[in-house]
């Protein structure tokens, strides 16, 4: 009866534990019909529109424009990038192409996903989408791993006949964003993360932000490093509870039932 009491109350234990790490683990919820994303898109890295994860970003360019946009990402999270190119009603064959960089401006390489496609003579639009591998907390420096920090998503296109050079277009962008949990976390993190222009701010600056030089604004919702908490800890408490229990189960199974038998002392 008290082996069955003890493991009742771990289970509920556990129950309670776990309901806050599936809740995590639900992807970011989408901001549709928000009417406060950008309708414009910068022309290099330092002009980057900033872009909140779960918006649409709009813009207007012609064939041949280098568009940016620039948006956060933090541990955990694994970004989805995706455009949407509206082309004229007639055209030659063109191709396009989406590239994303990190806060180094190093470019990231798409997990899956169309990165560059062709469209044909007459297509009205042309679709890409770049999955980035999981964002990690920390890494070595010689790695190329996504970090913490801005992202640029840069969108032109790279092979276009010459009569098609300076067509308008309609683009849309949006980002959106996975939290896998606790399988990606590591032992470390970044002292800062990688944002444009943070490096250079003094420590006498700190406690004043309107003399911050850094370059980007932007940051996740709940601040960075806000998936702290995963589905780790989770699986280390059940590991701890099962082992607690195992050894319970075992002292009861080993004791025996009955007192031992007094063996009379010899004569």
């Amino acid at each position: 009866m008290r082996i069955t009491r003890v493991l009742s109350a771990s289970l509920l234990m556990l129950g309670l534990a776990v309901s806050p790490a599936v809740a995590d683990s639900s992807p970011s919820p989408s901001a549709s019909g928000d009417s406060s994303a950008p309708a414009t898109a910068g022309t290099s890295f330092r002009t980057a529109t900033e872009i909140e994860q779960g918006q649409t970003a709009t813009a207007n360019g012609s064939a041949g424009d280098y568009l940016y946009w620039s948006f956060p990402a933090d541990a955990g999270q694994r970004p989805t990038v995706k455009a949407t190119v509206k082309l004229p009603a007639t055209h030659a064959a063109e191709t396009w192409q989406i590239d994303v960089y990190d806060g180094l401006r190093r470019r990231q390489s798409c997990q899956y996903g169309t990165q560059t496609r062709t469209a044909a003579a007459g297509t009205p639009s042309v679709e890409l989408a770049c999955v980035l591998r999981t964002v990690r907390a920390w890494s070595e420096q010689w790695a190329n791993d996504p970090l913490p920090g801005t992202y640029y998503v840069r969108l032109t296109v790279v092979d276009l006949t010459t009569g098609d050079l300076g067509l308008p277009v309609d683009t849309e962008v949006r980002v959106d964003s996975k939290d896998i949990g606790g399988s990606a976390a590591v032992d470390g993190s970044l002292a800062q993360p990688l944002v444009p222009g943070i490096a250079v701010k003094s420590e006498a600056e700190e406690g004043d932000s309107s003399d911050s030089a850094v370059l980007s604004s932007i940051e996740p919702d709940d601040g960075w490093s806000s998936g702290w908490w995963s589905d780790r800890w989770v699986w280390t408490a059940i590991g701890g509870v099962l082992a607690a229990l195992a050894g319970v189960g075992g002292y009861a199974l080993t004791r025996g039932s009955g007192r031992p038998s007094r063996v009379p002392p010899s004569a």
